[in-house]
């Protein structure tokens, strides 16, 4: 999940996604709901560690350039292609027994639901240093699920129409999942506290854990090991294949275009990545309450994205996937010019309404178009392992950078007020997109040139 909520493969197309009444109403079939409740499990934690932690840590009053540096326990998302091989390969010890995908599952939910009540029972009060660690631990086991959630959920399915609604169920959980942990929590914190709000959140792990155990094991690997082989990963042809097999296959498959694609699938969310951790902090040097917060998220934040991933997967239908990443990489750091506007005009609900819309408008489209452009990328036969590499590619570069973002907001404040320093931040992050926008539009180029020349031919 990908670190992007919502996943993908490569088996599937545009028209073979279905819609959120679709999975609605096959939610009566219990492996439809099972996945569902997966991929809330697999969305549930990740706001805990990231922006929502960044308003905990500031009403506690925290400095920006910790709450900024804090933010680099992310970056496990962005390496768990290190440790995919071993998941598409060996089995975990004891809990093994319940298949390969459902015993490191179960391991990596247990641990997400361990580690954020250590959160809670730790807090600020316990140390930045030790809150730290609790978070890291926290993402570590977030990334491992994230990486065999998808590894089971596209070995489960049966056909490209089935992978379309699996995903969509996915992805559905996901976005509840991520609601829950940016908005709801805030209402929750408001009533209890901030450690008894993650506490809660941890326990909550356990409807993804139910499902895990009620989910059944993909048995047949057969077609993966004719494209994997069955060497053994402790030999070294079986390491060769598992580490730098799936690198390689893309490079196959995509040629010179290769390197193009990763580039711009590096930067394509960078302006959202480095704004990231002071959104949190900037809400409440506003002025807005948890409440209030919270309040807009469930209104017209879910709106925008609602709006943004339909209006992406539409435009992916009639315009391919190549347009429509361009369109979102010119509406993704709309968002961030938004919270330029608000940091200047200051505290207002009609507008901090309208930032919110268009933050998670453009999120959304955003967001959608890059899940679609990397599954239609990935190569049947390395489940997890290449969906991970494509999915640490996209985040990389964002998570190392966002964590200098504390730091950035005060050394601008040198000599000016704070929200005239958030304004120019905000500003600076939007100009980030520039770099993503123009390699978009030679891949769109690229690919239009392809289809003329198959067209001629």
């Amino acid at each position: 999940m990908s670190e992007t909520p919502g996943q993908t493969d490569g088996r599937e197309r545009p028209r073979a996604h279905a819609g959120s009444l679709d999975v609605i109403r096959a939610l009566t079939r219990p492996r439809v709901l099972i996945t569902l409740l997966i991929g809330l499990g697999s969305g549930l934690p990740f706001m805990l560690f990231g922006n929502t932690l960044g308003i905990w840590l500031r009403e506690e009053g925290v400095e920006l350039a910790a709450i900024g540096f804090l933010s680099w326990v992310g970056l496990a998302y962005s390496f768990k292609f290190l440790w995919a091989p071993i998941i598409d390969r060996v089995d975990v010890p004891i809990l093994g027994r319940l298949g390969r995908r459902r015993g490191w599952l179960l391991l990596s939910q247990l641990a997400v639901g361990a580690s954020l009540i250590a959160m809670a029972v730790i807090g600020p009060q316990g140390g930045l240093t030790a809150l730290g660690i609790a978070a890291l631990v926290t993402a570590f086991a977030a990334a491992t699920q994230d990486i065999v959630a998808d590894a089971w959920r596209i070995e489960t399915a049966s056909s490209d129409e089935d992978q379309g609604l699996l995903t969509s169920a996915f992805q559905l959980g996901y976005r509840f999942a991520i609601l829950g942990g940016n908005a709801l929590i805030l209402f929750v914190a408001g009533a209890i506290g901030w450690a008894a709000s993650y506490g809660v959140w941890g326990l909550a792990m356990g409807i993804a854990i139910t499902a895990t155990l009620f989910a059944r094991e993909p048995v047949d690997r057969r077609d993966l090991a004719q494209v994997t082989g069955d060497r053994p990963l402790w030999s070294p042809r079986g390491l060769f294949d598992a580490v730098v097999g799936p690198f390689l296959a893309f490079l196959k498959t995509h040629r010179t275009a290769a390197l193009l694609m990763l580039a711009a699938i590096s930067l394509y969310r960078l302006p959202d990545f480095v704004m990231g951790p002071m959104t949190g902090p900037f809400y409440v040097d506003l002025g807005l309450t948890k409440e209030a917060i919270g309040a807009m998220r469930l209104s017209a934040g879910l709106a925008g994205t609602l709006i943004g991933i339909a209006a992406a997967g539409l435009s992916a239908i009639r315009l391919g996937f190549g347009t429509t990443l361009l369109i979102g990489a010119f509406v993704g750091p709309m968002s961030n010019l938004g919270y330029t506007i608000l940091a200047v005009i200051g505290l207002s609900t009609p507008g901090f309404a309208g930032v919110l819309f268009v933050e998670n408008f453009s999120e959304g489209f955003a967001g959608a178009a890059l899940v679609a452009y990397m599954g239609s990328l990935t190569t049947l036969g390395y489940t997890a392992t290449q969906y991970a590499l494509l999915s640490s590619f996209y985040a990389l570069l964002g998570k190392v950078l966002k964590g200098f973002s504390g730091a950035a907001v005060e050394g601008l404040q040198v000599g000016r007020e704070l929200m005239d320093a958030y304004a120019l931040f905000f500003a600076g992050t939007a100009a980030v997109g520039i770099p993503a926008l123009v390699l978009c539009w030679i891949l769109d180029q690229r690919t239009r040139r392809a289809r003329r020349e198959a067209a001629a031919g």
